[in-house]
């Protein structure tokens, strides 16, 4: 599985461009660690960056929708209620639940990952290229 940046993904806008990027870099490392059969205990790596997604895309957020404001985009408010939907989501996958039970674990951040994934996927070919036309 490869989760990178496609060329149908790029809305052209650099910054925003530039995070969906890194979001997609940050889902491909934490698929890379739970496929890492050589490591037993993965928890505290995957922690951290199930944390740093998490952080990365609310950081996106804010940083997409100030862009929308700028641009004054009529769909501002309907979009940004997407993102708090989103990161409400994200909310309900707890790590530290799961602490000690690497199998649980595995589990939690396999979902999160695919969940992460799926949305962005939907979410910039059919949402964000709303903004770009």
């Amino acid at each position: 599985m490869m989760y990178e940046m496609k060329p149908e993904y790029y809305t052209g806008i650099q910054e925003i461009d530039q995070e969906h990027k890194r979001l997609f870099e940050l889902a491909q490392e934490t698929y890379d660690l739970l496929n890492n059969d050589l490591l037993q205990d993965k928890s505290e790596q995957l922690i951290h960056l199930v944390s740093e997604l998490i952080d990365y895309t609310k950081t996106h957020f804010s940083h997409e929708e100030a862009y929308l404001e700028s641009i004054q985009y009529a769909g501002l408010d309907t979009h940004s209620a997407q993102h708090r939907k989103f990161e409400d989501s994200l909310m309900e996958f707890d790590l530290d639940s799961a602490e000690g039970d690497f199998v649980s674990q595995n589990k939690i951040a396999k979902d999160l990952l695919e969940f992460l994934v799926g949305w962005l996927v939907t979410h910039i070919l059919k949402v964000d290229m709303l903004y770009v036309k």
